[in-house]
């Protein structure tokens, strides 16, 4: 688990605008249950012939990636924890974490969308723990260099071209294994 102080959520000043799950803006009517926004937005609801079909999950927009990686530099700054904080040492700490994510699931067999036979506390510890691997991931990726909202841009957009819809809808093979 991720070493914390206590104090504030994540270095944030205004209470009121985190709830105890995290959620930036948790006042606001479209914030709920660990961050989630309570419906999909029109945009994102998927349309089958004029029917609507389930809605999608959404995450809520604040705190942006860039939020959580000053935050945490905040965090780790205060601590002067930096000297501990370099490329491998966050990688093996995030390689942990992801280990404790795996033990939530650890023995349930297929678990469904939604975690609906979980409890409420089990999902907030779910919460936590992805919230860690999150923080590291994003702090590696500072340590790196590497600006991970154009990164995904970019490796999505290879994905798209490694497994054009045309050729894998509904398949699991890998991107090697199509033939043209």
């Amino acid at each position: 688990m991720m070493a914390t102080n206590g104090e504030k959520a994540c270095g944030v000043k205004d209470e009121s605008s985190v709830s105890s799950n995290g959620a930036f803006g948790s006042n606001s009517p479209s914030a709920a249950v660990n961050g989630a926004a309570k419906e999909a937005s029109p945009a994102s609801k998927l349309q089958n012939g004029g029917a609507e079909a389930a809605k999608r999950f959404t995450f809520t927009s604040e705190p942006t990636i860039e939020d959580i990686r000053r935050l945490q530099a905040e965090f780790t700054d205060e601590r002067d924890w930096n000297q501990f904080h370099q490329p491998r040492n966050l990688l093996l700490a995030m390689v942990g974490e992801v280990g404790e994510v795996s033990e939530l699931f650890q023995w349930r067999g297929e678990v469904a969308e939604g975690l609906p036979d979980w409890t409420e506390s089990e999902r907030e510890q779910l919460g936590q723990e992805l919230s860690d691997v999150l923080i590291y991931l994003v702090e590696l990726a500072e340590k790196c260099h590497v600006d991970l909202p154009q990164a995904v841009l970019r490796k999505m957009a290879l994905n798209r071209l490694k497994y054009p819809a045309s050729k894998v809808h509904g398949s699991a093979k890998k991107y090697t294994e199509y033939k043209d």
